[in-house]
């Protein structure tokens, strides 16, 4: 029975939304209902619940319901989604049959989900994809992808088993309030929220629960470079007041005043600077007030536009209105949801702007003025000089070792590092050991930015500080190729194994720091 566990637990997150469904609003008891797991928040939903409901039903003149089933960060779908397939498979139950559509997240996701999901069950492989292909034209794609990339980034797979309904980039939002308080600058590069000022003032998320975040932080690492990447994501981390589990956390903390920075997506900064303005403006206050006390900045060259997909699910009890929903998204009228304003006439919102850039490339002709944020992607979009494939895969246990599991020492260490008096006073940005003459504060800054030495087969030994190196330790560990070299017991998971070799290695340096300060006393 353990291996319908997935299905069953699944089962019940799906139900969620049919038992709990607001009361209210009339339904029509025989609609056919269309169920969407998805990450997106409450706004997006509801304004695409309404939206397509209306435009289904002027349409085919039939009623429709969309119901939404929010079981965690996208992330945390695509784990949970393959093990349920999963389950499906070993037992010998036809996948899927939940839910009609997966929408949200970044493509790194998707595309993970449109690979083929093997099980051996009894000597027999089983095979199945967690997305399904939907059968669409060139010429269909064309009238809305245009030549289909935005930079170096494709806008749909060309398996045709996921969509882009809208693109992304990963910035900073802050609060004006607390930046006054506590005397620094506004930001507009990532390596501005390094400095000591900021320490216990920044909201991190856990990019092991977010593809989002996961996504940002790997922005960081392609455009600053795997050292200098890194060097900024430990800073961070260190100034950090909490490690949130979601990416709408962050916002929402620094619209509050509880942190002043944190990492986000675009159009959750945007909506919060919006939703703290329009109050600002509703209350007649002046100075920070007036233009909101919540800001959003695109650091310039160091972000990444991604699509953010729709997908049908393999099993979709409702295929076909599945592919409905999906041409209403990318519709003009669905793509006016995203940047036209509440008050526009007919077409765009009615609650809520919700401040995101269409993918539709037409709309950038005819409809660019009405816009809310008049940006245009494919302007401000630039291919990455030398991609590095491997980084994304040590992200998440990287971050993790050096930062979630043992959060009190890090800062701990950064703190002796910024209290050194060798410190730079005023310091504008990230400060390395090339930075400093004294020879403690640069055994320290070098011990702080260092990387573990992983273990190979033989007597081989890879440092995780060469970015040469990286693909050969995905391959080997991540993703087990080196399974038979001993290197981790046959039943553990070697992606947890190299973690706690990493937090063993983060540790050593943060105490050998730590502990230099009460020698040097």
């Amino acid at each position: 029975m353990l291996r319908y566990l997935p299905i069953l637990f699944l089962v019940i997150l799906l139900a969620g939304p049919f038992l709990l469904e607001p009361k209210g609003e009339e339904v029509d008891p025989d609609a056919p209902r269309l169920v969407i797991v998805t990450p997106h928040n409450e706004q997006i939903r509801w304004e695409f619940k309404h939206g397509f409901e209306k435009w289904y039903e002027t349409t085919f003149g039939a009623p429709v319901q969309v119901v939404w089933s929010t079981p965690g960060g996208t992330s945390e779908i695509r784990k949970l989604l393959i093990s349920e397939y999963s389950a499906a498979l070993d037992g010998g139950i036809e996948p899927g049959g939940n839910a009609d559509l997966l929408w949200g997240g970044g493509s790194y996701e998707f595309t993970q989900l449109s690979k083929p999901l093997r099980v051996k069950v009894d000597g027999e492989d089983r095979e199945t994809t967690v997305l399904s292909e939907v059968d669409v034209t060139d010429a269909w794609l064309t009238s809305i992808y245009g030549d289909g990339r935005i930079a170096d980034q494709p806008l749909f797979d060309p398996g045709h088993r996921w969509f882009g309904t809208a693109v992304s980039s990963f910035g900073i939002v802050f609060n004006r309030h607390v930046l006054q308080q506590l005397g620094v600058e506004t930001p507009g590069t990532w390596q501005d929220l390094t400095v000591p000022e900021y320490e216990g003032w920044i909201t991190m998320v856990d990019p092991g629960m977010s593809g989002s975040v996961t996504t940002a932080f790997e922005a960081i690492l392609q455009r600053r470079g795997w050292d200098d990447g890194w060097r900024i994501l430990r800073r961070l981390a260190a100034n950090a007041r909490s490690f949130a589990g979601s990416s709408t956390k962050g916002p929402i903390e620094v619209a509050a005043g509880e942190t002043a920075a944190a990492v986000c997506i675009d159009f959750y900064g945007r909506y919060e600077a919006q939703r703290t303005k329009d109050a600002a403006v509703r209350a007649g206050l002046a100075g920070v007030d007036a233009v909101g006390r919540v800001g959003y900045v695109d650091p310039p060259g160091e972000t990444v536009i991604d699509p953010d997909p729709i997908a049908v699910l393999t099993g979709a009890p409702n295929r076909e209105l599945a592919r409905r929903f999906i041409d209403y998204v990318l519709s003009e009228d669905g793509q006016a949801l995203w940047q036209f304003p509440v008050t526009e006439a007919g077409r765009g919102p009615r609650q809520f702007e919700l401040r995101r850039l269409p993918i539709r490339r037409s709309m950038y002709d005819a409809d660019f003025d009405r816009f809310v944020d008049r940006v245009d992607p494919w302007s401000i979009a630039t291919a990455v000089e030398k991609p590095n494939g491997a980084m994304r895969a040590f992200i998440a246990p990287l971050f993790r070792a050096m930062a979630l599991d043992q959060a009190e020492l890090l800062e701990t260490a950064w703190r002796t590092i910024t209290s050194h008096p060798a410190y730079p006073a005023d310091p504008k940005g990230l400060v390395t050991a090339e930075d400093v003459d004294d020879p403690e504060l640069r055994r320290m800054l070098v011990e702080f930015d260092s990387f573990p030495m992983i273990p190979g087969p033989g007597d081989t030994s890879y440092d995780l500080d060469d970015p040469a190196a990286l693909d050969v330790v995905k391959k080997g560990w991540l993703r087990r190729g080196w399974a038979d070299e001993g290197l981790w017991p046959s039943e553990g998971d070697p992606t947890e194994i190299l973690r706690r070799i990493a937090r063993a290695h983060f540790r050593s340096v943060y105490q050998s720091i730590i502990e230099s300060k009460g020698s040097a006393g």
